[in-house]
């Protein structure tokens, strides 16, 4: 690639998914003449997995435009979709810690450099002052120590100066960078969790359970393509951006809701049964049937917005695949039955 880049996303996804990701990918990348490396991994990855809708849009107009898969294209196309914590933030702060880091060391060596020459210095006059018997020696030598010794202090204060200038300065880089792994992780339209965030949380809980009572929701939006071809692709993202509000306020603060992929949405629910999951995204489900979202200066009614959703509960034996395998199955014959509706699991034999 043209560029240093320093953060690529991990894929926390069952061996058996990423097989069947790569099976996509490669006969994709190949025929576009896009070389297998990291950058260029990640893109597709997002593409075949369907976790950004806007990088598939803008992928399948590069193709339909035939437009080559250059090193610019695939870098820009994974700073913008892929890694929302932009690459030059990452090497920002990079860069400037590594400043810092050379500061404070010059500031060292110079005290370091100050303090020996002070200690050559006063043992001289120690020396002076041993062999010296006039009062008036003395006294000009014991002035001269003194003024050793201040020029030490002063050395000593400019470096705990510096030392706490570098500590607001890494306080600083700190923050930064916590806002920036946040950005990593969240959607950039709804605010959400992204995809990878998703996939990394699942696999976290199945792996190390925090309890053994843990329900997934998986949810899309009914129709949301006729909104965008009525209406257009912004108000489309309003009516994504009011869902995702929705549900963020309408669930457990330690809940995790996250942007599966363009309308469609999941949310892990740990500690609550499956009526009790039931129960919330029912509430959230008539909420979203009451409301009625209009755009330009309410003068355009969009009309009714509803989702369909189906929810499953953890089992011991589950991956991540299949816990989102029986989701999605009840999600699908919600869809099947007249949409507007949640299945559980418990409607179907899994």
């Amino acid at each position: 690639m043209l560029e240093n880049t320093t953060f690529l996303p991990t894929y926390d996804v069952s061996s058996e998914q990423k097989s069947a990701y790569l099976r996509q990918m490669l006969p994709l990348m190949l025929k576009q003449n896009v070389p297998v490396d990291p950058i260029n991994y990640a893109v597709w990855y997002h593409y075949v997995a369907g976790a950004n809708g806007d990088l598939n849009k803008t992928i399948d107009n590069l193709i339909r435009d035939q437009k080559p898969f250059d090193p610019d294209t695939s870098l820009n196309l994974y700073k913008k979709y892929v890694c929302n914590a932009s690459v030059e933030s990452f090497e920002e702060i990079n860069r400037n810690l590594l400043q810092l880091i050379v500061q404070l060391s010059r500031s060292v060596n110079v005290s370091g450099e100050q303090a020996s020459a002070v200690e050559g210095n006063i043992a001289v006059k120690l020396k002076e002052l041993d062999a010296t018997k006039n009062e008036t020696g003395l006294r000009s030598i014991l002035v001269d120590i003194v003024l050793e010794t201040t020029k030490l202090a002063d050395a000593s204060r400019t470096l705990k100066n510096q030392l706490h200038n570098t500590d607001k300065e890494i306080e600083k880089l700190r923050c930064e960078l916590t806002q920036v792994r946040i950005s990593a992780n969240t959607d950039g339209l709804t605010g959400l969790l992204n995809r990878l965030a998703f996939d990394k949380a699942l696999n976290d809980l199945i792996e190390n359970p925090p309890t053994k009572i843990t329900c997934l929701v998986m949810l899309d939006i009914d129709h949301f393509k006729r909104v965008n071809d009525s209406f257009g692709h912004l108000v489309g993202d309003k009516v994504i951006k009011h869902v995702a509000s929705l549900l963020k306020a309408g669930v457990a603060e330690h809940h995790q809701v996250a942007r599966y992929g363009g309308e469609e949405m999941s949310i892990i629910m740990p500690n609550i049964r499956l009526a009790g999951a039931l129960d919330l995204i029912e509430k959230i489900r008539v909420a979203l049937d009451a409301s009625r979202l209009t755009y330009k200066n309410d003068t355009i009614d969009i009309g009714k917005i509803t989702f369909s959703a189906g929810i499953t509960s953890l089992r011991a034996t589950d991956s991540a695949h299949s816990l989102i395998s029986r989701a999605d199955k009840a999600l699908y014959l919600a869809k099947k039955t007249g949409r507007n509706k949640i299945v559980t699991e418990d409607k179907f034999d899994p």
